[in-house]
């Protein structure tokens, strides 16, 4: 079944010299989406430079505090306990990845959780390229109807099983790779390869206020989806503008779907302060959509109303450093 839906592998010598030489798959479950959130659990898949299945590795990982949304994950305290730390697993994790090109769905998510374990350990994560999936899907015009796993599975025929889950979400995405990665050399496509600075030194930030020092926010049991959140404590400082930072009171509005479930994206909006809206206004600060092009209400609001947008990955490194209301701390 798989074959029926890729494109017929070019030859040898049509292979593009380009493309890389090796491939490591990476799925990550972490504690959060924060910069001070920790991996819980990772898995590699090593792939040859035609995306043809090497190896592959499983680990859990005892973040040192609460684990999260276990409702996604459903790795609690008890399964974590007796888990390696980071630093006892960061040898055999760096030979997995060293040489080889990180692929990961919304990749540079995958990338910042591991480039900070490894500065937190003293060390450097050896990636120097990073490819996402999502990115490589948009650049081979797949007619995929969003941007989650689970849809790029569904178009090669490849069955996923157990969902956030490491190991598992690692397997579906190599196998999905693999005729993404044949497509891309039959069709001559530039790959979407990014740079990976690794961290060199890293320090805890301080908790945010509100927040419970140690955990990052997060209270055993109290992480569970809710649709009904508490009004924004802080007045609207405007829109967004390119190239600074988000501040608390800013007004998020989110359109189409995400790789991550869009209930945890909105319930990290909140924690950091900023105000989820449920419509688009002139008084929306940001917009975040990983199909600008779309017919969606939002996206063609945001046209006219001249609002900002940014794409799921974005977002996420902005939501690492949100600047504090005019009067916080």
């Amino acid at each position: 079944m798989l074959e029926d839906r890729t494109t017929a592998a070019p030859s040898a010598t049509a292979w593009p010299a380009a493309y890389p030489q090796g491939y490591a798959v990476v799925d990550v479950e972490t504690t959060g989406l924060a910069r001070d959130d920790r991996i819980i659990s990772a898995a590699v898949y090593r792939l040859d430079s035609r995306g043809e299945v090497e190896d592959h590795w499983y680990t859990l990982v005892n973040p040192q505090r609460d684990p999260g949304p276990v409702w996604i994950h459903g790795l609690t305290n008890d399964v974590l306990r007796d888990a390696p730390l980071f630093p006892d697993v960061a040898e055999e994790f760096a030979a997995r990845l060293d040489g080889r090109v990180l692929v990961a769905h919304n990749a540079v998510f995958d990338w910042q959780m591991i480039a900070r374990e490894y500065a937190r350990a003293r060390r450097e994560a050896p990636v120097r390229q990073r490819l996402c999936t999502i990115a490589l899907s948009k650049a081979l015009d797949l007619p995929l109807p969003n941007h989650k796993l689970e849809s790029l599975a569904a178009h090669f025929g490849v069955v996923q099983q157990r969902a956030h889950h490491a190991l598992d979400d690692a397997r579906v995405l190599a196998e999905a790779f693999r005729p993404s990665l044949l497509a891309a050399a039959a069709g001559d496509v530039r790959l979407p390869l990014h740079e990976c600075r690794p961290l060199t030194e890293w320090s805890d930030p301080a908790p945010r206020i509100g927040q419970q020092a140690g955990y990052g926010g997060y209270r055993p049991g109290s992480w569970r989806p809710s649709r009904k959140r508490p009004a924004c404590p802080y007045p609207n400082p405007g829109r967004y503008e390119e190239g600074k930072r988000l501040k608390q009171g800013m007004r998020v509005a989110f359109s189409g779907d995400t790789s991550v479930e869009r209930d945890l994206l909105e319930d990290r909006a909140v924690e950091a302060g900023l105000h989820v809206a449920t419509s688009l206004s002139r008084l929306t600060s940001l917009l975040v959509t990983n199909d600008p092009d779309s017919g969606t209400s939002k996206v063609v609001k945001a046209r006219q109303f001249g609002t900002p947008v940014v794409d799921e990955a974005a977002f996420g490194q902005l939501l690492a450093d949100v600047e504090p209301a005019d009067g916080g701390s």
